[in-house]
């Protein structure tokens, strides 16, 4: 578990939003003895789902709903820096074809961009959640029911082995096959044939690995276990199969969502526990579950964890990376001297330019991968690195964080176009830019793949758009030597030089004679 360090005291707090496509959730923490204890939480049925047409375009009033909805958790935050805050998006915002004007007004009235998240990562982070809240050292299965999708995890202790997301939730399912809240057996059987029909494609491998015991979240699998502990129909509060499919023939008798009368859950619940059932009850079947237990632990409780594992500089994004090195056979001496050099560059230019540690680690994580793509062919490779960057799985990358190293990827070498620009400044604006350009010269700089690391170069700007790059041999005696030939390197800046004119930027090279 993550340790207690300098910048993060018990005193701080910390807080995570989950824009679900059922419900949006705050919840704000402190940190106490190394475990992250919720303070005060928020939750709002905002049903951003069930804006989506059947062209996912979202509709005006969901956007409406859920940025009004954004703006009132706003008024939670006032003791929460920024820098602490995360605010995930999930699988409505993943399929909506406009999800990028739902962000841009979201985030005008947020402190923290929308990060948008990956099923494969929202399964991780729901895991991450649970296993912190519920401890276990049982290989576990977790099943988290949310509004568009449902997301399966296999994992042991705080690691997770296996994950996975399925298009199925209560909201696009109760769309789909629960028309105008009517619940009857044949609307049952198509939601659940559906369900199983998604399932068999994780089915073989799941049952393959095992899990000892298995455990649910999410407000779906809550209302069930509620309403089964009052029914008399839990086995020591544990949901069973056969509890589930007594729910089931309650609905059918009810017949109607507007019918159903169950003090334990909202009005806002009912009109999607119909369709939750299906799931739960699809999934169960499937994966031959008998009984589970409920935690109250999900994505949000993971957002802060995995976010407290940064502070902690135990951040899974470097894992991730060495994962990434390791897979496609990096150089990984090059990657390192690459890595070293734009750092080098980048602490010479980071006040002028106004860039921070987030904004480091980005080009020192670019750096590091900007040649996974030579395993798949040598020419082109920079389009190659960036189709995996973009394309992959990463464990504690966002998309939008994916979409940034991509493009700063894509525009490392050849030619610069000013169509690249506007890729470039939509993914990550000026900063993105900047960042681009320093990892352009840092690969240049080793062009020639010499074994020197620390390189006798300053880095200067008369404002952002101007810069100088020194060369000055009289800090190294080995400069011509291990470079083989610094006036190739000059030739080499100077043949940037003229590149950077398509992005409107101006580099001058000056570099200093022999004594």
């Amino acid at each position: 578990m993550p340790t207690l360090v300098n910048n993060l005291s018990h005193s701080e707090l910390m807080a995570a939003i989950d824009l679900g496509s059922n419900s949006f959730h705050l919840a704000i923490a402190r940190l106490d003895h190394h475990e992250v204890r919720k303070l005060a939480s928020m939750s709002e049925k905002v049903q951003l789902a069930n804006g989506l047409d059947e062209n996912n375009v979202l509709s005006e009033e969901a956007i409406e709903r859920g940025v009004a909805c954004l703006s009132r958790f706003v008024g939670r935050l006032d003791a929460v820096s920024p820098e602490r805050l995360r605010v995930v998006a999930t699988n409505t915002l993943r399929q909506a074809k406009n999800a990028d004007e739902f962000i841009r007004r979201a985030n005008a009235v947020l402190p923290k961009p929308i990060e948008i998240i990956a099923g494969r990562e929202e399964a991780r982070l729901i895991y991450l959640g649970v296993s912190h809240t519920n401890a276990s050292t049982d290989k576990r299965l977790v099943i988290d029911i949310g509004g568009g999708s449902t997301e399966f995890i296999i994992g042991k202790g705080f690691d997770p082995i296996l994950t996975e997301s399925l298009q199925m939730g209560c909201v696009s399912f109760s769309k789909r096959f629960f028309v105008n809240g009517e619940i009857n057996e044949k609307n049952f059987e198509k939601a659940i044939a559906q369900a199983r029909k998604e399932l068999l494609v994780i089915s073989r491998q799941y049952q393959k690995t095992g899990w000892d015991s298995v455990t649910g979240s999410s407000g779906t699998i809550k209302a069930v276990k509620q309403i089964l502990v009052n029914l008399g129909m839990d086995d020591n509060d544990q949901i069973t199969f056969k509890g589930v499919k007594y729910l089931q023939k309650q609905l059918i008798k009810i017949k109607h969502i507007d019918n159903i009368d169950f003090a334990e859950i909202k009005d806002t619940r009912k009109a999607v526990l119909p369709a939750g059932v299906a799931v739960l009850l699809a999934s169960m079947s499937v994966l031959g579950i008998d009984t589970m237990a409920y935690s109250d632990g999900a994505l949000r409780e993971g957002v802060m964890y995995d976010m407290l594992g940064r502070f902690a500089s135990e951040d899974v994004r470097d894992r991730s990376v060495q994962a990434l090195m390791n897979r496609y056979s990096v150089d990984a001496k090059q990657a390192k001297r690459v890595v070293k050099t734009a750092k080098q560059l980048f602490d010479q230019v980071q006040d002028t330019l106004g860039l921070d540690e987030e904004d480091a680690d980005l080009l020192r994580r670019g750096a590091y991968l900007h040649e996974i793509g030579l395993a798949v062919s040598h020419s082109g490779y920079h389009r190659h690195s960036a189709y995996l960057l973009a394309n992959s799985d990463i464990d504690g990358f966002s998309q939008t964080d994916k979409s940034r190293l991509a493009q700063m990827v894509m525009h490392h070498r050849r030619k610069l176009k000013s169509e690249g620009y506007q890729l470039i400044s939509q993914a990550g604006g000026e900063k993105l830019v900047y960042l681009t350009l320093l990892l352009r010269l840092a690969v240049l700089i080793h062009h020639s793949r010499s074994k020197q690391e620390i390189l006798p170069l300053t880095l200067t700007l008369s404002d952002k758009n101007h810069w100088q790059i020194g060369i000055n041999p009289k800090l190294s005696q080995d400069f011509d030597q291990t470079l083989d030939n610094s006036q190739l390197l000059l030739s080499d800046l100077q043949e940037e030089s003229q590149l950077w004119q398509k992005w409107g930027m101006s580099l001058d090279i000056q570099s200093q004679p022999h004594s």
